[in-house]
């Protein structure tokens, strides 16, 4: 089988900091080579995941400053690539531009769903039924009605994460510095607890004024440092070291793969309840499911995880196999039924 992995133009597969959705294509383009898979990844010409990549564009462009010049950018990327893998059996699609193109190819093509809910992206789905969706979590298919969805929860490949048994005294943070990421409260839960919180993160041009107001005031290097955007090195650093890491949401999470890089290094996540959020945490296992930033205080004084069962949790539920096997029989359903359509 060859799998073309179509992913945006603007950062590197994988990315060197920011960009969940880069992470998620490198590892399931490495995970998928690994089972047997020919894979071919779209991406731009600095992106350096061990597959084939071929690209139009050869330098990343993040963050976007011309959003129309991006959309352009994108699709132009998204048409050029869905040309060049006419010999791919399957083609494998990261943003909804690319399906647009679907009309146009024999291959099934497959949408994987990064974002929240947009009703005005529900309605450009529906007029492609046969694309194959995934939602990479039950909370994200909730308000979808495609007719050939299924759910596939990322998995991380668990060699790049570090088990840590024996924490330092400080609380994590990792995310986009943004309201949404509740990194303001976040900061609020270590001035109760009076306990370091480290923060680590992009600060994107839309929410410079936020970091401005709200988060840079309390950063004095020492119970709140900002240590600035993470790579995989920082990640394992950060987050293995930290007794626990906080998640104070204020959206509904697609699905939040940083939770599961910090319990991948055995490190509890304390999180607020949205969106994907109780099907990544079991409460009293992996961490806990907070409602207030109160009781998010009251769990940071209360904190009993082995390191190692947290890490199992994650071994058990969220393995990069697990993700490739699921992907693979998605694929395999796609072309069995492309087959039986033209068939008929």
């Amino acid at each position: 089988m060859r799998v073309a992995l179509v992913a945006p133009p603007f950062i590197p597969v994988p990315p060197e900091e920011y960009g969940g959705t880069e992470l998620f294509v490198a590892q399931l383009a490495e995970g998928l080579q690994a089972a047997g898979v020919e894979v071919v990844v779209y991406a731009n010409g600095q992106s350096r995941v061990a597959a084939e990549v071929r690209w139009i564009y050869e330098h990343s462009q993040w963050p976007i400053k011309a959003q129309e010049e991006a959309e352009l950018k994108d699709l132009n990327h998204e048409s050029w690539a869905v040309r060049n893998a006419a010999e791919s059996d399957v083609i494998h699609f990261q943003a909804a531009q690319g399906i647009a193109f679907s009309r146009f190819t024999k291959q099934p093509a497959i949408l994987t769903l990064h974002g929240p809910h947009d009703a005005k992206l529900s309605d450009f789905y529906s007029h492609f039924p046969d694309v194959h969706y995934v939602c990479i979590s039950a909370a994200q298919c909730r308000p979808e009605s495609m007719p050939r969805m299924r759910v596939i929860h990322h998995g991380i490949d668990l060699s790049r994460y570090h088990l840590v048994e024996h924490k330092q005294r400080y609380l994590s943070f990792i995310g986009r510095i943004a309201p949404i990421k509740g990194t303001h409260l976040a900061i609020e839960v270590a001035r109760r607890t009076g306990i370091p919180l480290k923060i680590a993160g992009e600060v994107q041009p839309a929410y410079r004024d936020y970091f401005e107001a709200k988060i840079k005031p309390h950063i004095d290097g020492h119970l709140v440092e900002y240590v600035g955007a993470a790579d995989l090195r920082l990640k394992n650093e950060l987050l293995g070291n930290s007794i626990a890491m906080l998640f104070p949401i204020q959206w509904n999470e697609p699905f939040g793969l940083v939770m599961v890089e910090a319990m991948a290094c055995g490190t509890p996540v304390l999180a607020m309840p949205g969106g994907s959020v109780p099907e990544v945490i079991q409460n009293g296992r992996s961490g806990y499911i907070c409602r207030t930033v109160q009781q998010m205080v009251q769990r940071v004084g209360h904190l009993d995880f082995d390191p190692r069962a947290v890490r199992t949790y994650v071994e058990e539920n969220f393995s990069l196999d697990r993700m490739v096997q699921n992907y693979l029989r998605l694929y395999q359903d796609a072309l069995k039924e492309a087959g039986e359509r033209q068939a008929a």
